[in-house]
C-alpha cells in the first residue's frame, strides 16, 4: 500500500461515508475509475457479532479511547485519538468525533432520514441571518429518489409543507411504534405538536442483496444482513461490483498536491502502520473526509490566493462552523411503572419523531429564535434505566439503596421516557476551526484548534425546547426529572451531536464561498469537496441524507466532465 503512484485513476476519493461512499457509488456506475483512500481498516460487514451479549466481551463491552461506544464499536472511532489530537482556544470544550474505519460515520449514525424542505433552501430570504442555498429543493428532488432507492427508507410521510415526502414506490413501510412512542404520540398532538412514524434508513423489505430488519440486536454496532443502511454494506459493495473501484486502507491523507499550473495532481498520504509516506495521482480529487478533516487537508495543502492554504482565496476554509443544538428532558411515568417484560427492541432507533411546527408563528414575529427544531423519543426496555434521571428521581424520592434496590429498578425500568431536541445553529464569526501554531499530529502535521460559541438563537431555541417538552410530559401524565435549568448548562456540547459541517460552504459567490453549487472548489478546477463542509445551513434535519443526495448529484457533474476532456 505504501508509496502508492498510479497515473491511471480518474478520480480519488478521500473518505468513506457518505458523501465518500456516495461518490464511490456514483462514479463507478458511470464508468469512472476511483481510488477510495479511507485512514481506517476495512471492515467486514458480515463479521459484525450482533449476537454476542455484552457480558461475552471484554470489559463487558464498556467504551475505550479509541471505541468511545464500546467494545462492539465498529473499527477504531473515538473524540481524543492519542497519532491525531485537536486543540480548543480557552474556555472552548469541543467535541470532534471521528470514525476511522470504512465507511465512516455511517457506521454509527441515528440513520434518522428526513428531507430537507424548500424553505430550508431559502434562509436568507426568509429570515437573512444565513445565505440562500445556491440550489433549491426542485433541483433536489430528483437526487433525494435516487438516494432513497439506493440507501432504503421506511417510514411515513407526513404531509406537512417543508417536510417533503418520499415516493410511494421507494419508501418502505414503517416500523410500528412501541407502547412508550404512542402514549408520547398521543399527548404531543393534545397540545399541537405533530407527530410521526419517523423515516429510517433501516429496511423493512429485503432491497438488493440486504435484508429486512428483524428487530433484534444493537444498530449502532453495525448490521451483518444490510438492513441498517451504512456505507459499508450498501454503496461501497455496489461500487465493488462495477470493477471500478479501488481501496486503500489505513492511509491518512494529510495534504492535496498540485501541479504548476494550480490544478490537483493526487493526495499524499501516510500509511497509519508505519509512517511511510505516499502518493496516489488522479484526473480530479474528491475530499470527503468530514467537513472538518477536508478543511484540515485543505489549510494543510499549501498557499493559493491571498490566505493560508489550498483553494482558500475566500479565506472561508474552516469557518461557518455549525453543529445541532441539543437538550434532553427526561419524564417519569407511573402508568408505566411495573410493565410486563416483553420484546420491545424494534429496530434499536427510535420509531418516532415529532417534526418542526412553528413555521407560520416564526413569520409572524412570535418566537424569540429562527429556524426550527425536531423531537426524538427513547428509551423503553431497550436498555437498563435511564441511570441519570433515575439517581435525580430517587434523590427527591428516597428509593431504597441497599437490599431493596433490584426490586426497586425492575419497578423503574421502562418508566422513563426522554425527549430529545435536535435544533439548528446559525453560523457566526466566532464558530469555525484553525490550523493550531504548535501542536502537530504523529507524522509532524499541525492539528485542528477549534474556536465555538453558541449564540441567543440557541439558547432561546433550548429553552423552548424545554418547555414544550415538560408540556408533553405532563400531559401525557409524567413528571419531569431532569433536563430543565438554565440552556447553556444542559445543552449539548459544540460539536457532540456530531453534525458538524459548513467549513467549505458552496455558494455562487467565490469571495464568500468555497465551492460552487457541485461542490468544486473555485480556485482549484478539478478539486471537489463532497461532504458536510459545502452545507450552508445546518436544518434540523439530520444532515447524512442531505451529504448523499449533493454527493450523487455532484459526481454526475464531475463525471460528465471527465468524459467530456475538461479534466
Amino acid at each position: 500500500m505504501t508509496n502508492v503512484v498510479n497515473e491511471d485513476y480518474d478520480v480519488v476519493i478521500v473518505g468513506s461515508g457518505g458523501g465518500g461512499g456516495m461518490a464511490a457509488y456514483r462514479l463507478t456506475s458511470l464508468g469512472v475509475k476511483v481510488c477510495l483512500v479511507e485512514q481506517g481498516p476495512n471492515q467486514d460487514p458480515g463479521e459484525i457479532p450482533m449476537f454476542q451479549r455484552n457480558d461475552e466481551a471484554p470489559l463487558r463491552a464498556i467504551g475505550t479511547p479509541d471505541k468511545n461506544w464500546g467494545y462492539f464499536d465498529n473499527g477504531v472511532c473515538g473524540t481524543w485519538l492519542p497519532d491525531q489530537p485537536y486543540a480548543s482556544d480557552e474556555g472552548v470544550d469541543f467535541t470532534w468525533y471521528r470514525a476511522q474505519v470504512v465507511g465512516g460515520r455511517t457506521n454509527h449514525y441515528a440513520r434518522h432520514s428526513p428531507r430537507m424542505g424548500p424553505y430550508d433552501f431559502i434562509q436568507g430570504d426568509l429570515d437573512g441571518l444565513s445565505p440562500n442555498w445556491p440550489v433549491t429543493y426542485d433541483e433536489m428532488k430528483p437526487y433525494y429518489d435516487a438516494t432513497e432507492a439506493v440507501v432504503g427508507i421506511s417510514g411515513v410521510n407526513t404531509g406537512m409543507y417543508n417536510h417533503p415526502g418520499t415516493p410511494d414506490d421507494i419508501l418502505q413501510p414503517p416500523i410500528a411504534p412501541r407502547a412508550y412512542e404512542l402514549l408520547m404520540m398521543a399527548a404531543a398532538r393534545k397540545v399541537g405538536v405533530p407527530a410521526f412514524q419517523r423515516h429510517n434508513a433501516i429496511l423493512t423489505r429485503n432491497l438488493g442483496d440486504r435484508m429486512a430488519c428483524f428487530y433484534a440486536t444493537p444498530c449502532m454496532r453495525g448490521c451483518s444482513i444490510g438492513a441498517a443502511f451504512s456505507s459499508s454494506t450498501s454503496l461501497i459493495p455496489l461500487a465493488n461490483k462495477t470493477g471500478k473501484l479501488t481501496i486503500v486502507t489505513r492511509a491518512k491523507v494529510c495534504t492535496v498536491e498540485t501541479g504548476k499550473d494550480g490544478k490537483a495532481i493526487g493526495v499524499m498520504f501516510v500509511d497509519t502502520q508505519t509512517g511511510v509516506e505516499g502518493r496516489i495521482k488522479a484526473r480530479a480529487i474528491v475530499l470527503a473526509a468530514s467537513a472538518c478533516a477536508s478543511a484540515q487537508i485543505l489549510l494543510t495543502s499549501g498557499k493559493n490566493g491571498s490566505k493560508d492554504g489550498l483553494a482558500n482565496s475566500s479565506g472561508q476554509v474552516g469557518r461557518n462552523l455549525t453543529d445541532t443544538p441539543a437538550v434532553r428532558v427526561t419524564g417519569k411515568f407511573a402508568s408505566l411503572e411495573n410493565r410486563p417484560r416483553y420484546d420491545e427492541f424494534g429496530a434499536n432507533m427510535d420509531h418516532i419523531y415529532m417534526p418542526w411546527w412553528g413555521y407560520e408563528a416564526q413569520k409572524k414575529g412570535l418566537m424569540d429564535f429562527p429556524r426550527g427544531y425536531h423531537i426524538e423519543v427513547g428509551q423503553g426496555f431497550r436498555d437498563a434505566p435511564e441511570l441519570n434521571a433515575m439517581q435525580q428521581y430517587s434523590d427527591r424520592n428516597g428509593l431504597a439503596f441497599g437490599p431493596g434496590l433490584r426490586d426497586e429498578i425492575r419497578r423503574h425500568w421502562g418508566s422513563f421516557v426522554y425527549l430529545d431536541g435536535r435544533g439548528e445553529m446559525v453560523a457566526n464569526d466566532k464558530s469555525y476551526c484553525a490550523l493550531d501554531a504548535d501542536l502537530k499530529n504523529k507524522w509532524g502535521y499541525p492539528v485542528l484548534r477549534f474556536s465555538f460559541e453558541w449564540s441567543d438563537y440557541e439558547y432561546n431555541q433550548i429553552a423552548h425546547m424545554q418547555e414544550t417538552f415538560s408540556t408533553i410530559i405532563e400531559r401525557a401524565g409524567g413528571e419531569v426529572v431532569s433536563g430543565l435549568g438554565a440552556p447553556k448548562d444542559v445543552m449539548s456540547k459544540p460539536g457532540g451531536m456530531v453534525h458538524e459541517v459548513g467549513t467549505t460552504r458552496m455558494g455562487t459567490d467565490p469571495d464568500i464561498t468555497v465551492c460552487n453549487p457541485f461542490g468544486q472548489t473555485w480556485d482549484v478546477d478539478n478539486l471537489y469537496v463532497m461532504d458536510g463542509g459545502v452545507l450552508p445551513t445546518n436544518p434540523h434535519k439530520n444532515p447524512t441524507l442531505h451529504i448523499m443526495a449533493l454527493a450523487y448529484r455532484n459526481s454526475e457533474n464531475l463525471a460528465q466532465r471527465l468524459k467530456q476532456g475538461e479534466i
